[in-house]
């Protein structure tokens, strides 16, 4: 493999771990998070989540390289928006349920159920305006092969990125839990609220520049 093309994959794989901490996908994974306590549980959601961006991008990333149809700034605007009333939806979904006792014994979840829905979401960021910027790297790749090998360690690195943040996210909750109990509700309404006004906000700016 030519040095260059070492180098892309390389970039691809530290654009992965930063494209983990935009704002948007932090705050969708803390609703996840903000749920239950367990660190093995706060990696999984990290890896599904990442799992279904690189699925999202891999189809994008077909669209763009194999079928040279490139992502317009209307499409992107709209996809925003998609995520913009997700994170309304996650942290309604958050503050509805965090009294009731099906989330009080979140530690006993059904594995598939609970893949589902970080994947989901997964799939809705790579799908998003975010993942354009990649795609333009992506673009630049003459050879498919390449196209692939970028895709697959970009997504590796997104994996690897959002199961440290989800860790990250989960270790104060973690520790209030164990040492302040008082303060585990308070913070996962936190967390839903956060959620709210984050995607309304997200909605209001792509709504300005659409206007």
């Amino acid at each position: 493999m030519e040095t260059s093309a070492l180098a892309v994959l390389g970039i691809g794989f530290i654009l992965g771990l930063k494209h983990a901490t935009d704002a948007d996908h932090v705050v969708a994974v803390t609703t996840f998070v903000g749920e239950g306590k367990e660190l093995s549980r706060a990696v999984l959601i990290g890896l599904f989540w990442g799992f279904g961006h690189t699925i999202a991008l891999s189809l994008a990333g077909f669209i763009v390289v194999g079928l040279k149809i490139p992502m317009t700034q209307w499409l992107a605007a709209r996809l925003e928006l998609v995520v913009a009333a997700m994170l309304v939806f996650l942290g309604a979904r958050v503050i509805a349920t965090v009294h009731s006792k099906s989330h009080e014994q979140a530690g006993h979840f059904h594995w598939t159920r609970f893949g589902i829905k970080p994947i989901v979401v997964g799939l809705v960021h790579g799908a998003a305006g975010s993942a354009a910027l990649t795609l333009l790297v992506l673009s630049t790749i003459s050879s498919p092969r390449y196209a692939i090998l970028y895709i697959a360690v970009f997504g590796i690195g997104s994996m690897i990125g959002m199961a440290a943040i989800s860790v990250l996210l989960a270790l104060p909750l973690r520790f209030a839990d164990r040492k302040l109990s008082a303060f585990v509700r308070p913070i996962q309404v936190s967390a839903g609220v956060f959620s709210c006004a984050f995607g309304l906000y997200l909605a209001s700016d792509v709504w300005t520049g659409l206007i």
